[in-house]
């Protein structure tokens, strides 16, 4: 028997060491392969069950929009009267008494208005002349005279704020309208019924009458009319909102034009509530020119976001929509209290508005006329008593974790198991480890700059080490945006963190119900409603300062502040990041009763919000 030599022993050893290696690089080569197609085909359903739930959102949606509701038609039915007017048909005196028969009698004049508004306007009045039932309407007439109306228009706080507290009052019986600029930038897309009015009407600017055509519609089931002038047609005709020199002009032509529609079109509402400086020049020209033309029984309220801006004009400008320089350029009424030589319009709006609404969550009213008048102390402190704070709403038919149709599964206060899925579901499309007892942290950014990017990474560094995972959400300008983005590249190195550079509306409701915390820039977020956001969805809003590496918010101590305020102070106000992780780690229980108590806070626009405003309504008229 010949033995192969010691050579050719080593040679097939080579051989079969070499196929085994390349056996072994074919196996971790084909798991790898197996892996990226299992993480493929993961990321594939979870785009699907977004998808599925968009598409859901999108049916539910559509759903609700099916068919006029009967505030809708009644509301179609008012804005006809209003051209009926305009055009001669009817004297205001019919037009009023035809206005209150309508709203007297919304479920039967509704259930026939389908058929009458088909008819034309000889045909619809002698409809309407047939109803001849009454009842008394307790409800209020409000008409907003505003610059801004979700989903028209948003530039600010205003616009979601007329939106969200019009439909709660119409809610509970009261009738709203909105009057605003008919901007060439408007999104009509969402108002029902639109039609211009065969009619022109006049309004005084500058020394003579000039032409607007009204245009009439219905969002959400609120009455809008927009005004859009004729001469002065780039008032409107521009590529933003705000931002022009002549913004005092154009907002003065306005407001103007708005109390000519509404004595020229027989409207006689219990108040007149308008909105910052844009349309403060209306109190000044309610109480010296238009009180007497049919608005005896109207009051005015008057809701400021902010006392920042004012509008300083000189004083002959007042002149431009009829009012007398002399008589208000004095320290009671419009002279400014720092630059005497100039009138200040919002300083008007406090003086001549019989209430004044000051939207705050957190401040109370002594700290704002303290801290936040820029310059109007003295006028504040002088007209304090008119002065009532009021929170933002929220809109909870959107953002409601028992029945978003973007979550994998609903939950509530009730019953929470829904929330753990969601938390689950959240790891895994973000690859983040599941593991159960990991504390999840949301951020929402919307401001860079104010922000300490270095205390921030000192916090994240600090939690993750004990297995707190974060998630950035940015969705801030694009100015800080690149700002955002380098402050997080270090951090992203962490398995536990993870950064969100685009807005996604499905992926952000899953964020809210997947954290256990989410970090948001202050209790007092107006426009996002982070902290309300949060509360909802059953995680601790946890406010982040420029100067505190623990993540405080100090909130302010006064009866004379909001509930939401109050109850913000109580709780989740007084805790730091690393002060809410130990509780959640110490006494798991009463957190968990802490988080199920505030889902179960209503803050909705038709809880306190509602409540502060039908109370200043109630003053007013009482007056």
């Amino acid at each position: 028997m010949i033995w192969p030599s010691n050579e050719e022993m080593e040679v097939k050893q080579g051989d079969i060491w070499r196929l085994f290696r390349e056996a072994q690089h074919n196996i971790l080569y084909l798991n790898k392969q197996r892996l990226m197609a299992i993480e493929e085909l993961n990321k594939a359903n979870r785009e699907k069950q977004l998808l599925v739930a968009r598409i859901k959102h999108l049916e539910a949606e559509k759903q609700a929009g099916v068919g006029k509701d009967k505030l809708s038609v009644c509301w179609e039915l008012l804005l006809r009267l209003d051209s009926l007017v305009l055009t001669g048909m009817i004297s205001t005196g019919e037009a009023s008494d035809l206005r209150r028969l309508v709203m007297d009698q919304v479920v039967g004049v509704a259930d026939a208005s389908n058929d009458i508004l088909q008819k034309n306007d000889a045909e619809l009045l002698a409809e309407l002349r047939h109803f001849s039932d009454r009842s008394k309407k307790t409800g209020f007439r409000i008409v907003h005279i505003c610059t801004e109306m979700e989903p028209l228009v948003s530039v600010g706080s205003l616009a979601s704020y007329v939106t969200g507290l019009s439909c709660a009052l119409q809610r509970k019986g009261h009738l709203v309208e909105v009057i605003l600029p008919k901007y060439t930038i408007m999104d009509l897309d969402e108002v029902q019924g639109l039609r211009e009015i065969d009619a022109e009407y006049y309004s005084y600017f500058n020394g003579q009458l000039h032409g607007n055509k009204i245009w009439t519609g219905v969002v959400h089931g609120i009455g809008v009319s927009f005004i859009q002038p004729l001469y002065y047609s780039s008032f409107f005709n521009r590529e933003k909102v705000y931002g022009y020199s002549d913004d005092f002009e154009r907002f003065t032509y306005f407001s103007r034009a708005s109390l000519d529609y509404i004595v020229k079109s027989g409207k006689q509402p219990d108040v007149l509530h308008i909105h910052n400086r844009e349309t403060s020049i209306v109190g000044p020209l309610f109480w010296d020119i238009f009180v007497k033309q049919g608005l005896g029984g109207t009051r005015i309220l008057l809701t400021c976001h902010d006392f920042d801006s004012q509008y300083l004009e000189q004083p002959d400008k007042l002149s431009l929509c009829g009012l007398d320089p002399p008589k208000l350029h004095r320290p009671d009424r419009l002279q400014d209290n720092t630059k005497t030589h100039l009138v200040n319009i919002l300083k008007g709006g406090v003086v001549y508005s019989n209430k004044i609404l000051i939207m705050s969550s957190i401040h109370s009213k002594g700290r704002i006329i303290r801290s936040f008048s820029h310059g109007l102390e003295h006028t504040l402190s002088t007209h304090k008593d008119k002065l009532v704070i009021a929170p933002c709403g929220f809109d909870n038919s959107i953002w409601d974790p028992s029945k978003d149709n973007y979550l994998p599964e609903n939950y509530s206060a009730e019953d929470m198991k829904g929330k753990v899925v969601c938390r689950v579901a959240l790891q895994h499309h973000l690859a983040l480890s599941d593991n159960a007892s990991a504390v999840l942290v949301g951020c929402i950014i919307t401001e860079v700059s104010d922000i300490d990017l270095g205390n921030l990474k000192a916090v994240v560094r600090s939690a993750t080490r004990t297995g707190v995972q974060f998630i950035f959400m940015d969705i801030s300008k694009k100015s800080s945006k690149d700002r955002a983005l380098e402050f997080i590249q270090e951090l992203l190195k962490d398995e536990n963190v993870r950064f969100l550079n685009e807005h996604d509306e499905a992926l952000s409701h899953l964020v809210f119900a997947g954290s256990d915390i989410i970090m948001c820039q202050s209790f007092h977020d107006p426009v996002l409603q982070v902290p309300l956001k949060a509360l909802k969805y059953g995680a601790a809003p946890i406010a982040v300062t420029s100067t505190d590496t623990t993540f405080r918010h100090f909130v302010d101590h006064n009866y004379e502040s909001t509930k939401f305020s109050q109850f913000i102070s109580s709780g989740f106000g007084r805790l730091s990041l690393s002060q809410a992780l130990g509780e959640i780690e110490n006494n798991p229980s009463r957190w968990k009763q802490k988080i199920m108590d505030a889902m179960a806070m209503d803050f909705s626009w038709d809880a306190e919000c509602y409540d502060v405003h039908v109370s200043a309504y109630t003053a007013i008229k009482n007056l």
